[in-house]
This record gives structure tokens, sequence and C-alpha cells, in this order.
């Protein structure tokens, strides 16, 4: 793996990307007439947040699977619809319309989920989302993403102006910590390496995963362990190339250990016969409520569940 070209500065302030979404959105459709909102009474955008955009932005209310439909239909017509709803409505009870109405026509329509993961962890387990990553991905033409911070909530939406495709984008609740800076910014369908190393190669995506397979490497470089970080926030396509000359690979992600990124990655590695090991949350439910970092730890997912990952495939 090549380094990046210059060295990574501390991570910065702390963002929300949902709010980075709504910020962000608000700009795309004062610049572009395409673009409209569909929202699902979520609470993160009111009637005047758009300004002159305003008539372009309709919450249909608590029916994501309709509102599934609806989308679909301005984007036949020529616009690009951004839908706003929770990870865990828009993976489940929205998904017969997202496969038939969106991915099967193959529109260009924009699902941008809230609350991923164990984001939504006061909710408790009816709002939590561990499943997104497996249903998205096996959409043919779905591009599935999953920043990691705020400044690469604004790149994948600008990028993803350009897909012919639908685009799921996969996002928290509260703010989380910038990730230190690379020469590289982020590019849908191309992993970020935020660490270079030899031994082991630690492929994360999302906000608390990507940090926690920093921390990781830490630990294992106090041991001699030489690991190597990739931020991979495109899931689909999966960026294999930047896989190419791993020896041994840990993957981490706030989902479900199977089907998700882990899922992804093994396939690819798998004809390699390369040893992947998955850190994600066990085949159970989170049958708890209660904070986001506390339930991640409750989960199992830290860094020194990383480490030992790690330890386990070298």
């Amino acid at each position: 793996m090549t380094a990046p070209a210059t060295a990574p500065v501390p991570a910065g302030a702390a963002l929300s990307g949902r709010e980075t979404y709504r910020d962000a959105l608000v700009r795309l459709m004062l610049e572009d007439e395409r673009v409209v909102c569909l929202d699902s009474d979520t609470g993160l955008f009111s009637g005047t947040d758009f300004g002159p955009a305003s008539a372009r932005y309709t919450n249909l209310g608590i029916a994501e699977q309709n509102m599934m439909g609806v989308a679909a239909g301005l984007a036949r017509s020529g616009l690009i619809p951004f839908v706003n709803t929770m990870a865990a409505f828009a993976s489940t009870r929205a998904v017969e319309a997202v496969k038939i109405d969106i991915a099967y026509a193959g529109l260009p329509v924009r699902v941008v989920a809230t609350h991923a993961g164990l984001s939504a962890g006061h909710l408790g387990p009816t709002h939590h989302c561990l499943e997104d990553l497996a249903v998205m991905r096996l959409f043919p033409g779905m591009t599935v993403a999953v920043p990691a911070d705020a400044d690469a909530v604004r790149s994948v939406l600008h990028q993803g102006m350009e897909l012919p495709g639908p685009l799921y984008v996969r996002l928290g609740r509260a703010a989380t910590p910038a990730l230190p800076v690379t020469a590289e910014p982020p590019r849908l369908g191309r992993a970020q390496l935020l660490r270079t190393g030899t031994d082991v190669t630690l492929v994360a995506c999302g906000p608390y995963p990507v940090r926690y397979a920093l921390a990781a490497a830490d630990l294992l470089a106090a041991e001699g362990v030489d690991a190597a970080v990739l931020n991979t926030h495109t899931v689909k396509p999966l960026d294999t190339a930047a896989l190419a000359d791993a020896r041994a690979v840990v993957t981490v992600e706030e989902h479900w250990r199977d089907g998700g990124l882990g899922g992804a990655v093994a396939e690819a590695l798998a004809p390699r016969g390369v040893r992947v090991a998955r850190v994600g949350v066990d085949d159970a439910f989170v049958a708890e409520a209660g904070p986001h970092e506390y339930l991640l730890g409750r989960a199992g997912l830290t860094p020194e569940a990383v480490a030992e990952a790690a330890r386990s495939v070298l």
C-alpha cells in the first residue's frame, strides 16, 4: 500500500453527520432545481429551511414505504429526490418499495438514512439498525456509502449527484469527531488509506468503527504489529484494489457481523485465501436502551476487540 502524500493531523471538532447532511442538502437545493427533499416527519427539516426552494420540500409523514414510491415517481420525471428517514425504517419497513420502485428501475433516488447502527440507542431495539448494509448492498446497481465524518458526508452527497442509479447513505445521530486529514479526499468507490502497515489491514466503515480501528492500530504498534487502516466509506462498490496486498484482514463495523462490510470483504478475498476476522455486533439484538458508545461497548465493539481480532489472524 502506498502512504498518504502528507502525514495525518489530529482529528478536528465533532460535528453531526445528519446535521451536516441537512445543511449540505439546503445548499444543493438552492444550486440545482432538480433536487427535491422528501421527509418522514423526523424533525430534521422544516419547510422554511430551504428558502426559495421550500416548494421542493415535502413532509410525507410517517409513511416510509409510500415515500419511496413518491421518490421513484419524481426521479422518473427527471428530478433528483433525497429521501430523509431513519435507517431502521428505510431498510426494513420500506424495503420492498426500495427494491421494486427504486433499485429495479435503476432510478437516481438518494436514500439518506439517519440513526443507523446503535446511534438511536436511547430509543431501544426497535430503532437500532444493524441490518441495513446487508439489505442494501444486495440490490443490483445500489451504491452504499457510510461516511465517517462531516467532510465525508458533504463529499458523498456532492459526488452522489453524478450517479445514474440509486444511492444509500448511512448516517448516525449525534456529533462525532472528524478523522485525521489525508491527501486523498473521500471518493465514492475508493477506500481511504489512513495508516500504512504490512502485517494486518484493519478495514472499517462509519464514525466509531474507523476511530476504533485507528486506536487498535496504536495498541498493536505497541506490541510490534504494523497495522494498516482503511476507511472503507463505500461498502458497494467495494474497493477491492485497496485490499490487493492485504496479508490478513480485520473488518470493523457497527452492524451485525454477518452480511455487511465484513461479508463483502470476506466474499472478495475468499478466492485468495486471505484470513478475515470480522468485528461487529453478535448475532443477537442489543436488548437495551442507552447512550451510543455505551451500547457499542456492551455489544463488544471496542478498540481492544479489534486488536484481539488482529492477533487472531496473524
